[in-house]
């Protein structure tokens, strides 16, 4: 089954029993960059403040001053030496800067030593970063996965337009860091459509066939006997060989499939039918980023396109292969991982960034995607819901956003009084909402009740619900008991305009007695209504 882990990726990652040795056949990770600390911090929360969630476990995980940096560097010095060693000589030979990259590199060592352990002998992994730190990451993961193993630095130009710099180049690209565990790995080239301007300038049409085609060098780098082609024998330059053998060179030649240069050296006739396209090489270009207008845009700075991760995928995994990412934020390899029939795993330290990879599965794969995965991290039980809620200073609206999960309503990014909704078509297909509010206090009182009747007339939805942690007050229960039904051509119950139910009801599955839709729940809402939501 598919898997989501709430909290820290490394204290999951070292629970053998959850992550066996050699059970991922591919890892793509995307951390913080630790070159800008507000690019770090990825999630907005209602209030538009930066999510404090996410600058505590940046604050707590990539300063050096904190005790957390101290002991994933003590345990180096035991699990990987020369890593210990280089990154103490950066603390001591730099600047203010290189103390704190030194702590940014303790934590990703340790980390990247857990991922190396859990990866397949035939795994991969691309390590997504930027110029800031990728020289220093490279290094490390030549130690870690050994230089032997390095496969490519991808250059992926994320920008398309930038202003002029004074002091030096517009920096438009990440790089991605392609390993592998051993010399035998999965990997199956790519390709991408063929410019026209190059198809115009270097292919011509077959007067017999009307096919359009190019002709190719039959030389490889390495040395090589001679080959005759037909009566000719011709041996190649020094430091070369024909690309193919005296048999296949024999059959082409009867099939007119090799011409000659003027001055005599053989070419293959490539036919653009007979091709997938340009094979991609380390330099992607045709991946556009994230932008204002994209329609897989969410409100997620650091998001990375549908397309670049579906890329990786296929090039580096097969069907049914177990995907890998520590750092899923916003689920853009999850959601590929799915869409391209892998089965996948995903962490996050932020409990806003697994609600949000849950929204965007339910979004984009509707029912198929229920009962396929689990949610480790999630409460259980009032115990294990209330621990969340004392959590939630840490981790701001963790249980808000569990709570609301439980009824599948959407966050909303503008609170005045709604917590989430639930929306619907009714039988004359008007779209209705239901508002939702969360409390996990122990103060509760009637005005909560008044309070949410007045919100569902305000927003002029059709009811209101109340999610509480504790046991609710006999007044609450009166109040929303008199205040009145939504009626429906549904059915002859009407149904209470005002329900309240407590987290361990709802776990017990004493669920809201709501309308049904007549249409998937996610059509409901313009771009307009979506801005109101937190996704």
């Amino acid at each position: 089954m598919n898997r989501l882990y709430y909290g820290d990726n490394l204290s999951w990652l070292q629970k053998h029993d959850e992550f066996p040795n050699e059970s991922v056949d591919l890892i793509y990770l995307d951390p913080p960059f630790n070159s800008n600390t507000d690019y770090n911090l990825i999630f907005n929360e209602k209030s538009g403040e930066k999510s404090q969630a996410q600058w505590k476990a940046f604050d707590d995980t990539w300063k050096w001053e904190k005790e957390s940096a101290h002991q994933a560097l003590l345990e180096l010095t035991t699990l990987a030496p020369s890593v210990s060693e280089f990154i103490r000589w950066l603390s001591r030979h730099g600047d203010t800067k290189s103390t704190s990259m030194a702590a940014y590199l303790s934590m990703m060592a340790i980390r990247l030593l857990e991922l190396h352990r859990v990866l397949k002998s035939t795994g991969s992994i691309y390590l997504h970063c930027d110029a800031t730190a990728g020289h220093y990451l490279k290094v490390i993961m030549d130690v870690i996965f050994g230089a032997k193993n390095f496969r490519n630095e991808i250059i992926w130009q994320k920008i398309r337009v930038t202003k002029a710099q004074t002091r030096g180049f517009g920096n438009v690209n990440d790089l991605i860091l392609f390993y592998t565990k051993s010399d035998k790995f999965v990997f199956h080239p790519q390709f991408r459509e063929l410019d026209p301007k190059y198809i115009e300038s270097h292919y011509k049409k077959d007067q017999k066939t009307g096919k359009l085609y190019t002709d190719v060098s039959m030389l490889q780098r390495g040395s090589g006997a001679p080959r005759r082609f037909g009566d000719v024998l011709l041996t190649p330059p020094e430091g070369r060989h024909w690309i193919w053998s005296q048999e296949r060179i024999d059959q082409a030649m009867k099939d007119g499939l090799i011409i000659f240069t003027s001055k005599g050296r053989p070419r293959k006739v490539q036919y653009i039918d007979d091709i997938e396209g340009d094979v991609v090489d380390n330099i992607w270009t045709d991946i556009s980023p994230i932008n204002s207008q994209s329609k897989e845009r969410l409100p997620y700075p650091t998001q990375k396109p549908l397309a670049l991760l579906e890329r990786i995928i296929n090039s580096s995994s097969n069907k049914d292969d177990i995907i890998l990412d520590p750092f899923c934020g916003c689920g853009t390899a999850i959601v590929a991982a799915n869409k391209l029939n892998r089965k996948w795993i995903g962490i996050d330290v932020t409990y806003l960034a697994i609600n949000l990879v849950e929204r965007r599965l339910i979004d984009n794969f509707d029912n198929e995607v229920q009962g396929t995965y689990r949610v480790h991290g999630d409460p259980l039980d009032f115990t294990s819901a209330q621990e969340l809620f004392v959590r939630d200073s840490k981790d701001k609206h963790a249980f808000e956003l569990w709570a609301l999960k439980l009824v599948n309503a959407r966050p909303r990014l503008k609170d005045g009084g709604v917590d989430g909704v639930i929306g619907f078509i009714d039988e004359n297909d008007d779209p209705k909402r239901i508002i939702v509010q969360v409390k996990g206090g122990a103060s509760l009182i009637p005005s909560i009740i008044r309070d949410l009747d007045g919100t569902v007339k305000n927003e002029n939805a059709v009811m209101g619900l109340l999610i509480t942690l504790h046991q609710p007050t006999k007044g609450m229960y009166k109040y929303a008991n008199h205040a009145g039904d939504y009626k429906t051509a549904q059915r002859e119950k009407p149904f209470p305009l005002l329900q309240i139910r407590t987290v361990s009801e709802l776990l017990e599955g004493k669920l809201f007695d709501l309308p049904t839709s007549k249409k998937p729940e996610k059509i409901l809402y313009t771009e307009r209504e979506r801005r109101e939501f937190l996704f």
